[in-house]
């Protein structure tokens, strides 16, 4: 037996804030309902979710905006971080995420290290070409160099 309810967070595989969606009673009544994804249908009048759809479509826009200002930023931006090195160039430890977010931090620019795209921790010395997924359609590529201390 299917249940409508109306999500009001988003729900990774199942929908974003505000759709309506047909989940199983179990799913809903034990996963949903109680950690407050979702309510009913009957809750929340057609009115409501009219006026929250609004805002989500306003809120996703400014985030889109706020995504292609700060591209345009990074895109012109090259941080440098310092490690400690040995013999060949190869780092002692490793630069990874957080090292490039707080390089970045100290520019100005607030970047949460789950959106740096790394697919491995950078251990050499030299210069990397780095991609930041700022928003599904946006993503920017700033230069790292890392040098030795």
């Amino acid at each position: 037996m299917a249940k409508e309810l109306i999500l009001i967070n988003d729900v990774p595989g199942l929908g974003i804030e505000g759709d309506v969606v047909q989940v199983a009673e179990g799913y809903a009544r034990n996963f949903l309902l109680p950690k407050k994804l979702a309510v009913r249908t009957s809750v929340m009048s057609s009115r409501q979710v009219e006026s929250h759809h609004a805002a989500r479509d306003e809120r996703l826009r400014s985030e889109r905006e706020r995504a292609e200002v700060l591209v345009i930023n990074l895109e012109s931006t090259s941080i440098t971080i310092s490690a400690k090195a040995g013999e060949g160039g190869k780092l002692f430890g490793s630069v990874q995420r957080g090292d490039i977010s707080a390089a970045l931090k100290t520019q100005g620019f607030e970047i949460d290290q789950h959106l740096i795209q790394l697919k491995k921790a950078l251990r050499e010395l030299g210069v990397y070409d780095v991609v930041i997924k700022l928003h599904p359609e946006f993503q920017a590529t700033i230069k790292v160099w890392v040098v030795e201390e």
